[in-house]
């Protein structure tokens, strides 16, 4: 093998907003603790290119490229390391399978050659290409290639120049040419080729995707629901479900605590989706509405103080004032449950929640959780349950203004009363059960 054929182009990706990418990076299973690196932020050409990059992707060293058929025979999913042997492997999937019009790329690099070769592969089948969560390096030769290129809102894009590792295991640049024929043959913008390849073997450039289509890297920005769920092509199995349903709905942890068996179905569920190609969108969504539910239970049956405690976590969210405030107030419509599972909840927002399950959950008799072998298994009464779970959505008619209004004066009352003026804000998709008043003794001064 000429020495030239192992050129490199490491992948050192961030870890990205989607589920895929997080799942690569190893820290959304429990007991697995991940320090983030910093690297710098790079913009050598001074276009206006963002590099974010959080935390590093870490796969295991010479694993064989995963290239699996999706559903339905008309995407292929391609994941982590590009690997000696990767194109011949995928030439042959695409031999046996005319039907394929989408290839889905989630790589943290590899070799060039192999890059280079797929990216071959996919202008001779006149590929799309499509970026769920991150394509680095290398992995970035086979995305330009493609009829069209388009990438997630969050995906993230990294560059940086080539490489070669010599014995002693240093890395050594080496010419660019090849890799910047590509580029500008791919019709991507010269400055930004130029900047790219200008940066080191040990740092990354990540624009942000607003740029990669400006500067013809990506031809389009995908709604999550255009393609079929990339999620668990790394793995397609219970575990794995299991950890992106958790890194979707973190508090649900505190929830299993006192209820063991409440993910299982919501993961199966979930599995049994992304098995049929369902979006990734939708995917998201119906988590988030069963999850949403499952936290609803955990609360509803909770002591006053703990119930005048989340109202008021609540009302000071939606009291707020930030770019998200109307997303919080869209989610108090629907109830706790949806205020509690709502994405990216900050660390402060995330404690003040467990704290609130775990007091609610150890302060009653846990419900009878599901069993998982019951979830789905063949049992369609679930599996309406669990779509119809999925796909329910409680509506409220009250204004922010008003949900602030109505919190204020509920919290305004004693302990008691204002746990029952809580009761339907709170659950409102619940029929409100009465609540025994507390004592004149036993309410605080």
């Amino acid at each position: 093998m000429a020495a030239g054929s192992r050129r490199a182009v490491r992948g050192a990706a961030c870890a990205s907003i989607g589920l895929a990418g997080a799942l690569i990076a190893g820290f959304l299973f429990p007991g697995q603790d991940r320090q983030a690196v910093p690297r710098v932020a790079l913009d050598p050409a001074g276009i206006g290119l963002i590099a974010r990059v959080d935390d590093p992707i870490a796969a295991p060293e010479g694993a064989p490229t995963r290239i699996l058929l999706g559903p339905e025979g008309r995407d292929i999913r391609l994941s982590g390391e590009l690997t000696e042997g990767a194109a011949e492997r995928l030439a042959r999937l695409l031999d046996a399978h005319r039907r394929v019009e989408r290839i889905h790329l989630t790589s943290e690099g590899g070799l060039v050659d192999e890059g280079a070769a797929i990216g071959a592969l996919i202008a001779e089948r006149g590929l799309v290409t499509y970026v769920p969560d991150y394509c680095v390096s290398a992995c970035t030769l086979a995305f330009v290639r493609g009829r069209e290129r388009l990438v997630r809102a969050d995906a993230r894009l990294g560059f940086h120049a080539p490489y070669e590792t010599d014995p002693a295991g240093l890395e050594i640049a080496v010419d660019s040419a090849p890799e910047r024929a590509a580029y500008l043959a791919a019709g991507i913008r010269a400055d930004f080729v130029d900047a790219a390849l200008r940066v080191r073997p040990d740092d990354l450039m990540i624009p942000d995707t607003g740029t990669l289509v400006q500067a013809g890297v990506a031809s389009g920005i995908a709604d999550a629901d255009r393609f079929p769920d990339s999620t668990l092509d790394d793995g397609a199995d219970p575990e794995r479900a299991r950890a992106v349903v958790l890194h979707d709905v973190p508090l649900l942890d505190a929830v299993e605590a006192g209820a063991p068996g409440t993910i299982a179905p919501i993961a199966a569920w979930y599995l049994d989706g992304y098995q049929r190609g369902r979006p990734e969108g939708q995917a998201v969504e119906g988590v988030r509405r069963m999850a949403a539910q499952a936290v609803g239970r955990s609360l509803a049956d909770a002591d006053p103080e703990t119930l005048v405690e989340l109202g008021r976590t609540i009302l000071q969210a939606i009291r707020r004032s930030s770019p998200g405030r109307a997303g919080i107030c869209a989610a108090a419509r629907e109830g706790a449950g949806a205020v509690l599972t709502r994405p990216r909840l900050d660390r402060t927002q995330l404690a003040a929640g467990r704290a609130i399950l775990t007091r609610a959950l150890g302060l009653r008799a846990a419900e009878e959780a599901p069993a998982p072998d019951a979830a789905l298994g063949g049992d369609p009464a679930r599996r309406d349950t669990l779509e119809a779970a999925a796909g329910s959505a409680p509506i409220r008619g009250r204004g922010c203004s008003g949900l602030r209004k109505a919190f204020a004066a509920a919290l305004s009352r004693p302990t008691g009363e204002a746990a029952q003026a809580l009761h339907p804000l709170l659950f409102p998709a619940a029929p409100t059960r009465p609540r025994p008043a507390l004592e004149a003794s036993a309410l605080p001064p």
